[in-house]
């Protein structure tokens, strides 16, 4: 009888495979994900896979059957150990494998978890983690083997190959990191003593329950404690990371939170100087003022999609240095490999702040002032949301509005823009609306409220305050 296994309907999703531990996710999917993904490698005639895991409770139980799936199926898997994605990423790419598997649940609640991948250099996503379902469901998969491990400690050469990129100079910085319990605990030291200034780091040790607060800096609520820590100290900036440490947020001297577009800007201007004329990308969410500014810095602003692995796709294909969404993954093409990495990102920034003549809230504060709502999400069926987006651009258009449909609809107006687009990973639909004035944002409300009344849906409840940046 042939080896079959069938999920949750839940957890096959669009980036990354996901679920509750003990309810949606079980120790028995993370040996069918190494059983059909070690197949999917094998018949590309690969056969090494790196395996890593991130700091939550339940990713050491996890881990072993996703290695003995992954033998299962013959491949030779090495053994990263616990650290961020972004360290899995790295000795993936130093290591030359063929495959890379995380077991992380990322920024997810503590009772979830789920795994990233990659085949080569290069993300796995849509289709390839449905194919995962359907070669576990119909049992079509490489006959059973033996297959190998080792065990690689590659955090040091990590480590190493982060600080190599440090274009600061000695300039003693006085920086504020927030761990936040993640997996990126155990290497954080490592990289703070590898570099100058004054470094202190909130929430360090590793723990999947995350005590202090959640582990997503996209989130104000979450960066109240390096804000006070950042204003207290003094300090130059302070920087956060996810709980796997691919994304990044960081707050100034001020203690006023530069968000994903924003960092994209002082970075942009920063890999422009070195590559004249380069495309930036980033996705839907970002302010138009981002896609201004690249542009008044000589380069070509591309927007594209919201979601990681897309980002990657299309930055190798148009040969893009630099990448970004709102959500924080940072993509650096420039010197460095191309994936998400906080890490990276966080040395990078402050080689940046290292050699501004002044401080990063005038960086901060030079920028055109606008003003947006926080990304709203609002419930839609699965069934539905994309037949809703469907119906709105088809309005749009033969109204012949100013539309960007890389990524649902992105309206353009003399107020600023709205956006509508339906989540790859929930069943709900994302907006967000920005100006230049307060009395432009409500008519850009006004105008999304009226499109999604016209396909019978609600408007969703823009409480909370405005964003202004």
């Amino acid at each position: 009888m042939s080896y079959t296994h069938s999920f949750d309907p839940t957890v096959l999703r669009e980036y990354d495979i996901r679920g509750i531990v003990g309810k949606t996710l079980h120790q028995a999917d993370a040996f069918a994900i190494g059983r059909a993904f070690g197949t999917i490698i094998a018949r590309k005639g690969g056969s090494r896979v790196a395996v890593g895991y991130d700091g939550r409770l339940s990713s050491p139980d996890l881990e072993p059957h996703l290695v003995a799936g992954l033998r299962a199926s013959g491949m030779h898997v090495i053994r990263v150990g616990r650290g961020p994605t972004p360290l899995l990423y790295f000795a993936g790419t130093v290591l030359e494998t063929d495959g890379s598997a995380m077991v992380t649940g990322s920024h997810n609640p503590p009772d979830y978890n789920g795994f990233k991948m990659m085949i080569g250099r290069k993300p796995f996503y849509g289709e390839q983690i449905l194919e995962i379902g359907r070669l576990c469901a119909s049992g079509d998969l490489v006959p059973e083997a033996q297959g190998s491990e080792e065990t690689i400690d590659i955090a040091e050469r990590y480590i190493a190959r982060l600080v190599q990129d440090w274009d600061g100079g000695d300039r003693q910085l006085k920086v504020v990191w927030d761990n936040g319990n993640g997996a990126a605990g155990d290497v954080l030291p490592m990289l703070t003593a590898k570099l100058p200034g004054h470094h202190t780091i909130l929430n360090g040790p590793i723990d999947g329950r995350f005590p202090a607060h959640h582990p997503d800096p996209t989130v104000a609520k979450n960066l109240v404690q390096i804000i006070e820590t950042v204003r207290a100290q003094g300090a130059d900036l302070g920087i956060a990371f996810d709980g796997d440490a691919d994304r990044i947020g960081v707050v100034d001297d001020e203690g006023e939170i530069l968000w994903g577009d924003q960092l994209l800007v002082l970075m942009g201007r920063d890999v422009l100087r070195e590559h004249p004329g380069a495309t930036i990308i980033a996705d839907v969410k970002a302010s138009q003022v981002l896609f201004d500014e690249i542009a008044k810095a000589g380069g070509v602003p591309l927007m594209y999609k919201t979601g990681h692995s897309l980002i990657k796709a299309k930055m190798a294909e148009v040969g893009s240095p630099l990448a970004g969404e709102m959500s924080g993954h940072i993509f650096f093409n420039d010197k460095w490999y191309g994936f998400d990495d906080a890490l990276y990102a966080a040395v990078r920034v402050m080689g940046i702040v290292a050699r501004l003549p002044g401080k990063l809230s005038d960086v901060r504060k030079a920028l055109p002032q606008v003003i947006n709502t926080p990304e709203l999400r609002f419930d839609c069926p699965d069934t539905r949301k994309f037949g809703v987006i469907e119906e709105v651009a088809a309005r749009l258009n033969a109204a012949k509005a100013q539309v960007s449909d890389v990524d649902g609809v992105r309206v353009l107006t003399s107020d600023g823009w709205w956006l509508l687009r339906a989540s790859n990973t929930q069943a709900v639909l994302v907006a967000r609306c920005e100006a230049s004035s307060e009395a432009g944002l409500e008519r850009l409300k006004a105008a999304l409220v009226e499109q999604l009344e016209a396909s019978g849906l609600q408007a969703p409840d823009f409480s909370g305050e405005n964003a202004g940046h």
